[in-house]
């Protein structure tokens, strides 16, 4: 393959040989050129055409790509998102069931509370019942006795 600069300078020879030469010399070197050019022309329209696919393609897999990292942007944001609707609607029915525990076991503590109301007051009830029953009996014997001592007391002081 020829570089650009490679042509460059065959034309420019080409033509000092035409400007130097006269008649058939000159005739023949620009028909050089030319013959030369046919082929040379064709391969560097080829390789221009190749370049131009090739920067085209390049495009293309650029674009490809952007695409690709949209689209997987777009699924990740939806995995995201249906992550945190299934996280939130967990949490929620967690939120509920702990509730609903917390009521069970509130109605459970006043059921309990209530069922020991009841054999409390009875206790607190024959307690103070047996308490004053003591006190009437303390109080009796207490009475009786001091009665049998005044008795006593009496008699002797006859």
């Amino acid at each position: 393959m020829v570089s650009p600069k490679e042509q460059a300078q065959k034309r420019e020879q080409a033509q000092k040989v035409e400007t130097v030469a006269e008649g058939e010399t000159t005739e023949r070197v620009a028909e050089a050129p030319e013959q030369a050019r046919g082929p040379l022309t064709e391969v560097l329209g080829r390789m221009e055409q190749a370049y131009a696919a090739y920067i085209e393609a390049q495009k293309e897999v650029a674009k490809a790509y952007k695409e690709n990292e949209q689209q997987v942007e777009r699924a990740y944001k939806a995995a995201e998102q249906q992550a945190n609707s299934a996280y939130d609607e967990t949490i929620q029915r967690a939120l509920k069931a702990r509730e609903a525990a917390e009521q069970q076991a509130e109605r459970a503590y006043q059921k309990a509370k209530e069922q020991a109301k009841q054999p409390y007051e009875e206790g607190v009830a024959q307690a103070l019942k047996a308490h004053r029953e003591a006190i009437e009996r303390a109080w009796g014997l207490r009475t009786q006795t001091l009665e049998q001592a005044w008795k006593i007391f009496s008699r002797e002081s006859k």
